[in-house]
């Protein structure tokens, strides 16, 4: 996701300016920080799970659930009323995890054709 962000935010800043390279920036900030958080509480519940025998739940984890929502819609409700292209630029890098996730599909992909050969 870094090295995938790193181009796109070079290639934004040349080609469309420096308003969508900085929505594009905070975009894929969010998407990191949100991809990141995801997996620590996955992993979290993951090991109360294993740990007591039982499904883990909590109100904790749903309210850092929705906190992370609310905060994305903060970032863009305040980038639209600056500026409404680095609005695009937020949407483009909020979507950054899809598209590492497809260069890992293609990638794993290469990989098990060539490993049959």
């Amino acid at each position: 996701m870094l090295v995938l962000g790193a181009a796109a935010l070079i290639t934004g800043f040349i080609f469309w300016g420096w308003r969508i390279a900085l929505g594009f920036a905070l975009g894929a900030t969010i998407a990191y920080l949100n991809f990141h958080w995801l997996k620590k509480v996955v992993a979290g519940l993951a090991d109360l799970t294993i740990g007591s025998g039982t499904p883990a739940s909590s109100r904790g984890v749903v309210h850092r659930f929705l906190l992370r929502y609310f905060l994305m819609a903060i970032v863009a409700f305040v980038i639209l009323t600056v500026s409404r292209e680095s609005l695009y630029g937020l949407f483009a890098g909020l979507f950054l995890p899809v598209a590492a996730i497809l260069c890992e599909a293609a990638y794993e992909t290469y990989a098990g054709v060539i490993r049959k050969i």
